[in-house]
């Protein structure tokens, strides 16, 4: 059975950056073939336009799918669910599918819709991405402008009016597998510093929160969480109800363009903020007690992505690892001749790697 194509939701507030760093993921896509869906409201499209003037010769009207309404839910049989279907039957159907919400749309019900049978067995949300706007936040609002937001609300009769928007933005970061703070560089040290530990107070444990400028993440940690999301559903439950002053009918509560080719980009705008270096070492004698280990480097060092491969000790085949944070998946994937292990560490500038290799060094003897 094929696997499952991952797809990535990217959620937060009108003016946060989810477009300029959705824009930046594809300028660097590494070779992946990225499909958009971008859940506009009305006819405005503001975002397609954007997305689709990016300058890159692959970025087409074809390769973006527009979505007609701000509350998701309230569409989910009548349009989403049609557009991944038309998405995921391509005769070459892409590598990742990231999925714009609206500013003001949640991201839960877009992650139960998921679960539809019509799509549940072909596609899986890799994982949650909430943008914020740093500076705004700890300014103690929550957007930079505030009227924009009101007068997007107002012009979509299918979302909330109401409710108020400290509500809203503790349903996105409810929902977060990670949680952006973009305009990092507008921050003193320690508004920053102050800010990453309010947001990790009020997420859930194991969420990543990562400070950006101009939405500028290296592919390699935005994309490929390989969360599952649309099976954790009770772990990111809306803390509000917001739907109970609308008439709509919620039928399915439970039920629940052409590909992006894109060559590698010499452009690392802002990824200066990162870093990445490679651990070679031997061979693993206990593989199960070794990936213990790793997760308590990763906690140790805040390393934000880890992969690579071991050989173990009398196994022909490699062992595949991969770690998103804390989270870790290990499998045999393919016999290997050279006897070593490599691991590639991925985090935030500043990580200490002499530390990190000496620790990751350290196999344990047999079990």
């Amino acid at each position: 059975m094929p696997s499952k194509i991952p797809a990535t939701v990217v959620t937060g507030f009108l003016g946060a950056g989810k477009t300029t760093l959705i824009r930046h993921m594809l300028e660097n896509a590494q070779g992946r073939r990225i499909a958009l869906i971008i859940n506009e409201f009305g006819d405005l499209g503001v975002d397609g336009d954007i997305l689709k003037g990016c300058g890159d010769e692959t970025c087409s009207e074809d390769d973006i799918m527009e979505l007609s309404n701000g509350c998701i839910c309230c569409t989910v049989a009548d349009d989403f669910i049609p557009t991944m279907e038309k998405l995921l039957s391509r005769e070459t159907p892409p590598d990742h599918i990231v999925i714009e919400t609206s500013g003001l749309a949640l991201p839960q019900p877009l992650v139960r819709a998921f679960n539809w049978p019509g799509i549940s067995t072909r596609v899986t949300v890799d994982g949650v991405v909430t943008v914020v706007d740093g500076k705004a936040v700890v300014e103690g609002r929550f957007a930079h402008n505030l009227a924009a937001i009101d007068a997007q609300r107002k012009a979509d009769e299918g979302l909330d009016h109401d409710t108020p928007l400290s509500e809203l933005f503790e349903d996105q970061l409810a929902c977060a597998d990670m949680i952006v703070i973009n305009k990092s560089d507008l921050l003193t040290p320690g508004e920053a510093g102050a800010l990453l530990g309010t947001l990790k107070s009020q997420s859930r444990d194991g969420v990543q929160v990562i400070p950006a400028t101009k939405g500028a993440l290296p592919v390699d940690i935005l994309l490929g969480q390989g969360v599952g999301a649309e099976a954790d559903l009770d772990a990111r439950h809306e803390l509000h109800h917001h739907h109970h002053d609308h008439d709509h009918k919620h039928h399915h509560d439970d039920d629940h363009d052409e590909d992006h080719h894109h060559h590698v980009n010499e452009h690392t705008h802002g990824h200066d903020e990162f870093e990445s270096f490679v651990v070679t070492l031997g061979e693993i004698a206990d593989p199960t007690a070794y990936s213990a280990q790793v997760v308590d480097v990763i906690k140790a060092h805040d390393i934000l992505r880890l992969k690579g491969f071991l050989t173990v000790a009398g196994k022909p085949m490699r062992l595949t690892l991969q770690a998103v944070g804390p989270r870790i998946e290990t499998y045999f994937d393919q016999p290997q001749t050279d006897r070593s292990s490599r691991l590639v560490v991925i985090g935030q500038a500043g990580l200490d790697r002499a530390a990190i290799t000496e620790a990751l060094s350290k196999t344990p003897a047999p079990a």
